[in-house]
Order: C-alpha cells, then sequence, then structure tokens
C-alpha cells in the first residue's frame, strides 16, 4: 500500500509517497504527479521509500517531464541507500536534482531557471 502526502511550503510544493513505489502502486504515485503537474516547482520527498522498481522510476521520470513541459521543475531528496543507488545507476540524477536534504532540493529548484 502507498500512502502519498502532498504539502504547500510557500515557493514549493511537497510530495511525500510512503511505501514501495512498484508495479502495483505506480498508477496512485503517477496520478498524484499529474494532479501536482501545475506545481511551478516540486519536491519528492522519497525517504518513506524503501523500494523502487522500473515502474516507479518511470513515474517519476514522467513527472519531471510533465512539470518541465508545464513551465516547473522537480527536485528528488531523502532516498535511502538502494533507492539512491538506482537513481544514480540509472542516471535519474542526470535529469533531476537528487539532494540528501529538502533544504538542499529547495535551493536546486531556486537555482534553476
Amino acid at each position: 500500500m502507498l500512502e502519498i502526502k502532498v504539502d504547500q511550503n510557500g515557493e514549493y510544493t511537497v510530495c511525500r509517497p510512503v511505501g514501495e513505489l512498484d508495479a502495483f502502486t505506480v498508477g496512485q504515485f503517477r496520478e498524484a504527479l499529474t494532479e501536482l503537474g501545475g506545481s511551478r516547482r516540486l519536491v519528492i520527498d522519497l525517504s518513506g521509500v524503501p523500494f523502487l522498481d522500473s515502474a516507479g522510476l518511470g513515474a517519476l521520470i514522467g513527472g519531471v517531464r510533465r512539470a518541465r513541459e508545464a513551465g516547473g521543475d522537480v527536485a528528488v531528496y531523502g532516498a535511502r541507500p538502494a533507492v539512491a543507488r538506482l537513481l544514480h545507476t540509472t542516471g535519474f540524477d542526470r535529469v533531476a536534482s537528487v539532494s540528501e536534504s529538502e533544504n538542499d532540493a529547495a535551493k536546486a529548484l531556486a537555482d534553476s531557471p
């Protein structure tokens, strides 16, 4: 089961999925990212995600693409070691900013054009 929390922090929106992001839960996550697509600056907190498979990675990439098409941007932070390794190995960290803290992610968004 996946729970998705969304908070508004003045300058950006924070999306906090809690649970595994896999083929069984990715639809719910993709739907949440679509609804947040209008957010100019979106920060995704992956600290509550113990497992991420290719479906979850695809949803993340799709969310980044939709946000950028709408003139916004996305930054990710808080990935656990296994998830961070996947983001690095697949090159996701070259597609979007991957940080350790929310402050670093917010700074990366503020520095983006």
